[in-house]
């Protein structure tokens, strides 16, 4: 993985996320942000007029001000032109965030110190940021100020009640509890019913870390076809069969056992796991079955 050396604003390469220590940012993109490519070139000038200098340079401080050598930032840290390097980042991300020291959540639409704002910002419905919010032991909010609001520890009642993300799985990594794989599979994917991403393959992409799977990135095959396939790693992996407790949502025409988008989840949060099989589900060929006594 890359990492933004918060000095020298230079990359540096690193084997695992588990050889080094490091902060992380969460943000939802906007215009102009910095890139692999500006840091590259390493054209400071440039690089200053772009409207997401700001908020690169103040989380370059935070991070150096709290003592963090190395900062992760998806903007700049994924060379994006390499499919390879996206594949690897985006099967990697949720342990990413799962290994860093602390992960800056950044609210620009929240302006404190009160949290009236908190509940509507953007942040809170975007799908990268669902993994960004489960998988860190700490988070710390701040607002459009770089303000600090709270950390997910003291905010999880508050985030639990905007995200219906179990208050058990926001602490899961302080406690040392492994909260996450005891919900069922229906409750996490409704965690992204009302989810959004720039690229619509993402909404399915983005869940990879939540259910502990890997796949190949194919983007412009469409969010069905993605969340299919997302869907049929789970089921090779998971004999929860809570994975079929959805109601079609969709607008789609599309028939069959598997949900077309977690949308179809959405009335899944109470659902908990099914029994467990002897054995998993057999998926081969894309046809599934389940074990015959």
């Amino acid at each position: 993985m890359r990492l933004l050396n918060v000095q020298t604003r230079r990359l540096e390469w690193f084997n695992s996320s588990s050889d080094v220590t490091y902060a992380i940012l969460s943000h939802v993109w906007d215009r102009e942000e910095i890139l692999y490519e500006d840091i590259i070139r390493d054209d400071s000038a440039s690089m200053q007029k772009k409207h997401g200098f700001a908020k690169f340079a103040n989380a370059c401080k935070l991070a150096a001000r709290q003592g963090h050598q190395y900062l992760w930032n998806d903007t700049c840290c994924i060379d994006k032109s390499s499919s390879a390097e996206l594949s690897e980042a985006i099967n990697s991300m949720f342990r990413y965030y799962e290994d860093s020291l602390v992960c800056f959540a950044y609210l620009e639409d929240v302006l404190g110190p009160s949290l009236d704002s908190f509940p509507k910002s953007k942040w809170f419905t975007r799908s990268w940021t669902l993994q960004e919010t489960v998988a860190p032991t700490r988070v710390e909010f701040y607002d459009r100020d770089w303000n600090y609001l709270g950390s997910k520890e003291h905010l999880a009642p508050t985030i639990a009640s905007i995200t219906l993300i179990d208050e058990d799985v926001l602490l899961q990594s302080a406690r040392g509890t492994d909260a996450l794989n005891d919900k069922s599979i229906a409750k996490r994917m409704s965690w992204a019913a009302n989810r959004q991403a720039t690229r619509e393959e993402d909404v399915a992409y983005s869940l990879l870390g939540i259910f502990d799977v890997s796949m190949p990135l194919l983007y412009g095959e469409g969010i069905i076809k993605a969340f299919n396939r997302l869907q049929i790693e789970i089921m090779k992996d998971s004999p929860d069969m809570s994975i079929l407790a959805w109601t079609r949502e969709s607008t789609t025409n599309q028939s069959g056992v598997l949900a077309v988008h977690p949308g179809d989840f959405r009335g899944a949060a109470n659902v908990i796991p099914i029994p467990r099989l002897q054995e998993p589900f057999a998926v081969t060929n894309n046809v599934i079955g389940t074990p015959v006594a």
